[in-house]
């Protein structure tokens, strides 16, 4: 619940303080940028996001790119703004009316998830969960698509930052890799005609803060490798899904033991297993009735092998990957369970 209202305007809380409500625990986190900061480490996330939480929005490009040249590469600020470039450029390239003709196309991202839903076919009535959503595309997308409240969850504090100021201002601000450490600031509009039904949390993906069954479709667009627990993530994520509703899965399948120790990888890590390395197979596996740690209630509806998605690194560069997609749906059996734990809300 809100303890705290800091700063405000007429529809949202800037900054202010959360306040579980069960007796024994009492824990306040914090709403800084509109984004409610929502993880059991607290004190880690905030020790580690120190940088972009206090990194100021207002400074000119000339200072920023002094700043970034003294920084220099490999600097955590070099690094934020690598993931910002990349990320940025993909979800909403195609309304940057100024730039430049190219031969490589932004929007993946959108194209995948549109071409995801209409192989989901229909969906079910009910609040959306984007799990993963970096800097928001996808969820403003999901929210338009479905008519329903669409919620990004990630960890990323720049990207929520960035997410998040796009859904008040509607205007989206970045700065885009030109070479080395060389960036230019891109601005251009972008506004959601359901922008109402849309909000952006900080929250661990293997640590939500949902009651069971409180989502009709949980999107899961390439995170699933970039978790700690790719399994346990999928039980999570079947776990917060209605009876009939969808889970929407996408993946390169790029494994780092940077993201998941190698014993986590699902497939990928031996030749000599089951599956021969083959993380597709490893994933199917799961959704599959009596496997050891099959995610239980849930049924394979729908598979493709090599969506297209594509990550701008620099002007002279980019990298291709080839998407598995599995579209997942909870059998309509599955009882309600009753919980206690009061309903999110926008």
């Amino acid at each position: 619940m809100i303890s705290q209202a800091i700063r405000e305007t007429a529809e949202d809380i800037l900054e202010g303080i959360l306040l579980c409500p069960c007796t024994d625990c009492q824990r306040e986190f914090p709403i800084l940028d509109g984004i409610p900061i929502i993880v059991g480490p607290l004190r880690a996330y905030v020790s580690d996001n120190v940088l972009p939480a206090l990194m100021r929005s207002d400074l000119s490009e000339e200072l920023e790119s002094l700043l970034g040249d003294c920084s220099g590469p490999g600097s955590a600020f070099d690094v934020r703004r690598q993931l910002l470039s990349a990320y940025s450029w993909d979800h909403y390239g195609d309304y940057d009316l100024a730039d430049a003709p190219s031969t490589t196309s932004s929007g993946s991202i959108v194209r995948n998830l549109a071409e995801s839903l209409q192989l989901a076919g229909p969906l079910p009535s009910g609040p959306v969960i984007d799990m993963g959503c970096s800097v928001g595309r996808t969820t403003f997308e999901l929210a338009e698509h479905h008519d329903q409240l669409a919620l990004g969850v990630d960890l990323n504090f720049s990207m929520l930052q960035l997410a998040s100021s796009i859904l008040r201002t509607g205007r989206v601000s970045y700065p885009r890799r030109r070479v080395g450490v060389v960036y230019d600031r891109r601005e251009f509009a972008y506004v959601s005609s359901h922008a109402h039904q849309v909000d952006f949390w900080a929250c661990d993906l293997l640590a939500l803060p949902f009651s069971r069954q409180s989502f009709s479709i949980a999107v899961a667009l390439n995170v699933l490798d970039c978790v700690s627990a790719p399994a346990e993530f999928l039980h999570s994520a079947s776990g917060l899904l209605n009876p009939g509703g969808k889970l929407i899965l996408t993946t390169p399948f790029d494994w780092s033991p940077a993201a998941t120790n190698v014993e986590g990888w699902l497939g990928g890590h031996s030749q000599r297993a089951v599956e021969r390395g083959a993380s597709e197979n490893a994933v199917r596996k799961l959704f599959t009735e009596g496997a050891p740690g099959q995610i239980p209630e849930m049924d394979v509806i729908e598979e493709r092998d090599s969506l297209p998605w594509q990550v701008r690194l620099h002007d002279r560069a980019s990298m291709s990957y080839r998407l598995s997609l599995t579209i997942a749906q909870k059998r309509e059996s599955v009882l309600a369970i009753s919980s206690s734990e009061p309903p999110i809300s926008h």
